[in-house]
């Protein structure tokens, strides 16, 4: 969640700091704060609110020219967010030291009492200041900063990134990882540090992960890599593919306007060179699992949160009716929790963003420990996710910044289906029950012209736009859908609760009339995704008898629907027409809709569509 950034080298410290809190705010914070190492000793400035406040503060109080210094915007978890609950946190009682901390620290009451109890001043209410005591306490023992470092990392419980800097070691930035995300940015006389490749790929596009229970010691010309029991770690650098322009709004109002708008690109990208002309699937970089482990596959188990896991349930379709493999969708927060059976035959498509789900993560992980083996589907190179996974899928979105999900989204829902015509194919192949070859090419071709016709919805949404600011005073609006139209429904619900604040819910159409259609009143405004009337077995009349169950007790109808699908016009106020597809695919049209309304009611309430209040990019803690 929090943001980090580390720098030390010949630029201004302080630009390098404040232009990679810049790039993280995305990631979602209620206060931020700088620390440097100048000539004079060290000085920290920090301040709640937007990072606005925090540059205020450093004019009216400037600092002094440095060339090393860790910079934070912190997600209040321990203490409100306030100006002294505001990182970086000081050590000691000559508060020479300086700590950045993105994670909780399970243990820190009892390391607290052991502190209060040798006369330690607190000045906040944080867990975070407990690890500056502590490491500045050990200093002033061993009289070795990293070792200091390391004694005080190895006795914190729980999930964190740790940076450290003290003034008497002026050319060092300390740094610890333990299920928190960390990345190395690797320069010339220069080196970075950061929650992801955002906080310096203005800078550098060489980067290095760090991985679990390991320690840094960061100089301009030194990278070492450690283990938390000294062990050294060898280096792998890896490069970032996109750079800041990609990070910045590029004259739209919004970052998420602009994601909106990216989506055909994202799905085009996670698309190209898996899917070939005739519509075979290739996905070589899955190679960690053989041929064997796909055909013994007797279950599926995919674990994500939130939108992801939307991602996911539309994933669930396509895999069960193309490879006719059993697949459950779980919440990963409570996957682990209710010992759920697995076994080696059992395989785990993990869904995150950010590759940094600590939920997500921690699923994994006890998949891993009863013997299943776990496929990642993940944007971000060289996150945790993708690197403790058997195999990954990377989708290629690009950066998202725009708290609320969108082109991530489109493209998870993009990868869920290449992977349900890859395993299809290959158990087809091992001679176990799967769609027939040809049909498999044919969906295949079918899923090619996708990206146009993404084009083609964003590019017909004036009415949604309309529509979006004329609602918004609604107070409640209820979603509904069958089939993958259920987790479209849920999903549209989901952003207009993130965006605008307001009650929405989704529910499967079936649903109605046991319980949800209670909340159906005079002007009750609901959306409806409506199926192709063109399948064989299509749900579309039994979608078509909710419409009318609805509106015959005044709800105002609002249908998304297949061009050419006359009969909705009927029963709906409004009809949004989609592209014709093959309905298994329908949810990359059907959900865009919903994006661009919940941007435009959020818009129109004048609120902040990029940071919604309370929410964070990427939860980096259980």
């Amino acid at each position: 969640m929090c943001g980090i950034v580390g720098y030390v080298g010949p630029k201004s410290t302080l630009e390098v700091l404040l232009g990679g809190l810049k790039r993280l705010e995305y990631r979602g914070y209620d206060s931020a704060g700088v620390s440097v190492i100048s000539g004079t000793g060290l000085e920290t400035r920090k301040k709640a609110g937007k990072l606005d406040n925090l540059v205020n503060e450093i004019t009216n109080h400037p600092l002094s020219e440095a060339h090393i210094g860790i910079g934070h915007t912190r997600w209040a978890t321990h203490g409100a967010p306030t100006d002294g609950n505001a990182h970086p946190h000081l050590g000691g009682p000559t508060a020479k030291l300086s700590l950045i901390h993105n994670g909780i620290i399970e243990n820190f009451s009892e390391l607290k009492a052991e502190l209060l109890a040798a006369g330690t001043k607190f000045a906040s209410e944080t867990d975070s200041e407990v690890a500056a005591h502590l490491v500045a306490a050990e200093f002033e023992k061993t009289g070795d900063l990293p070792t200091a470092f390391v004694n005080v990392v190895k006795r914190l419980h729980g999930a964190f990134t740790i940076l450290v800097i003290h003034e008497d070691q002026p050319d060092v930035v300390l740094a610890a990882r333990r299920n928190a995300p960390l990345v190395i940015g690797v320069g010339d006389g220069e080196n970075f540090l950061g929650s992801d490749v955002a906080a310096f790929v203005e800078h550098t596009k060489r980067a290095i992960s760090v991985g679990q229970d390991e320690i840094v010691i960061l100089r301009a010309n030194e990278i070492e890599i450690r283990t938390f029991e000294g062990a050294p770690v060898a280096p792998v650098e890896f490069e970032v593919s996109w750079d800041a322009s990609a990070a910045s709004k590029g004259g739209w109002s919004s970052f998420m306007a602009k994601e909106i708008a990216d989506q055909p690109q994202a799905v085009a990208d996670t698309l190209m060179g898996r899917l070939e002309s005739d519509g075979s699937v290739r996905l070589s970089e899955i190679d960690g699992l053989s041929t064997e482990d796909i055909k013994n596959i007797d279950r599926i188990v995919m674990v994500a949160c939130g939108t992801a896991a939307y991602a996911c349930d539309v994933a669930k379709y396509a895999i069960e009716k193309f490879a006719r493999i059993p697949v459950q969708v779980e919440l990963s927060h409570e996957f682990r929790y209710r010992d759920p059976i697995i076994t080696k035959n059992t395989l785990i498509v993990a869904v995150s963003q950010s590759g940094e789900t600590m939920d997500t993560l921690m699923a994994t992980r006890y998949a891993k420990e009863q013997g299943a083996k776990v496929l990642a589907i993940c944007n971000t190179q060289g996150a945790t996710l993708a690197r403790e996974s058997d195999a990954v899928i990377y989708t290629h979105a690009g950066p998202e910044v725009a708290v609320a999900s969108t082109k991530a989204l489109v493209a998870q829902i993009t990868a869920g289906y290449l992977l349900a015509l890859f395993l299809a194919s290959e158990r087809l192949a091992a001679g176990c029950d799967a769609t027939d070859e040809a049909t498999l090419r044919k969906l295949g071709q079918e899923l090619l012209k996708m990206p146009a016709r993404v084009t083609n919805v964003l590019e017909g949404l004036n009415e949604v736009r309309a529509l979006g600011k004329e609602m918004a005073n609604a107070k409640s609006v209820l979603f509904l859908g069958r089939n993958v139209g259920f987790p479209v429904a849920m999903e549209g619900a989901l952003k207009l609760k993130e965006l605008a604040y307001i009650h929405a819910e989704g529910f499967a159409a079936g649903e109605l009339k046991h319980g949800p259609i209670a909340l159906i009143e005079e002007g009750q405004p609901v959306i409806v995704i409506v199926p192709s009337p063109r399948d064989h077995d299509s749900l579309h009349p039994k979608v078509i008898s909710n419409i009318q169950e609805i509106r015959a007790r005044g709800a105002k109808v609002i249908a998304i629907a297949e061009a050419g699908d006359k009969e909705v016009a009927n029963f709906a106020e409004h009809v949004i027409y989609v592209p014709q597809c093959e309905n298994i695919f329908s949810s990359i049209l059907t959900v865009i809709p919903l994006q661009v309304f919940a941007l435009e009611l959020s818009g129109a309430k004048g609120l902040d569509v990029d940071q919604p209040r309370n929410l964070a990019k990427s939860v980096t803690v259980e």
